[in-house]
């Protein structure tokens, strides 16, 4: 492994180039990664990077935001199967007939687990970290939200006076979960707390001690008294915590919690792209121009 690590840093330097790593990615990667975190992060490390190319250890929506926000950049996906079987739950006309059951003018926010297309048609993007406070800062008391439905109906419940119609997308790996695992994990480390991403079952979310984004989970962890929690998100997250903080113990809910396409990369296929400037993201331009406003006012609420 070291071999192809030093590889790959090598050819970072030649060819000013970085690489952006989801924490849901295959725990090996960080070895390579410059920069590793959630969705919001590595949206904003795009958008500020002066390096020549990108190269995004990721799924396919994460490499198109970063080719919107950088589009004289070069983008690269290690592995162009890495899609999210999420974002493929809403196409472009579905979004229209979504938004046309209701009042025209009603906005419409999308997760950032959505395409390019999507996101064109869309006023706001938010990412699990700052979904709340992308809601809260359109200052409106109804809106559409696209495409994870228990993303939006957990936004709704932190609101007294916001309605929050949402799209009826969901993630397979976080409804996996289920309140009976909460129950079960909950008896079998009676000292742990629970941590959840507000991507799980709305029931599931109830039964959490805290409910957060990856890189809020993991903060959470780090900063609290507690020494012992039960992770209701993608088992990278507790891959990292391992790693990281030695006087802690991390039970993943179920060990068959894994995005089968967050894990599709690997430090070769990074070093196959980098090495050969291959499978390139490329965003049509007015699309880009388009979807580039709604990202923009998100990353404006998160400074």
């Amino acid at each position: 492994m070291n071999d192809i690590v030093e590889k790959i840093n090598k050819l970072k330097r030649e060819k000013n180039a970085v690489i952006l790593a989801h924490c849901y990615q295959n725990v090996e990667i960080d070895k390579v990664a410059d920069y590793v975190g959630d969705s919001l992060y590595l949206s904003q490390m795009a958008a500020k990077t002066d390096a020549d190319i990108i190269v995004f250890a990721g799924v396919y929506f994460m490499a198109q935001t970063a080719k919107i926000l950088s589009p004289q950049k070069k983008v690269l996906l290690p592995t162009l199967e890495s899609g999210c079987r999420m974002a493929d739950m809403i196409t472009l006309n579905q979004l229209r007939e979504f938004k046309a059951r209701f009042d025209k003018n009603l906005p419409v926010v999308c997760y950032v687990n959505s395409t390019a297309e999507v996101k064109s048609e869309c006023d706001m993007c938010c990412t699990s970290s700052n979904a709340l406070q992308v809601v809260k800062s359109m200052g409106v008391k109804e809106l559409l939200f696209v495409p994870d439905t228990y993303l939006g109906k957990w936004v709704e419940s932190q609101l007294e006076d916001v309605k929050v119609h949402t799209y009826p997308g969901f993630c397979p790996t976080h409804l996996q979960i289920r309140p009976s695992d909460i129950l079960d994990a909950r008896k079998k480390y009676p000292n742990a707390l629970v941590l959840a991403h507000p991507e799980c079952h709305s029931e599931v979310v109830k039964l959490a001690d805290y409910v957060g984004s990856t890189t809020g989970i993991m903060k959470y962890a780090k900063e609290s008294d507690g020494k012992e929690f039960i992770i209701a998100t993608e088992k990278g997250v507790v891959d990292r915590l391992e790693r990281d903080i030695k006087d802690k113990k991390f039970y993943l809910i179920k060990e068959n919690i894994i995005c089968p396409n967050m894990k599709i990369n690997t430090l070769t296929d990074i070093y196959n792209a980098l090495e050969n400037e291959e499978h390139e993201i490329i965003v049509d331009e007015e699309i880009s121009k388009k979807a580039v406003h709604c990202i923009n006012r998100m990353l404006e609420v998160s400074k």
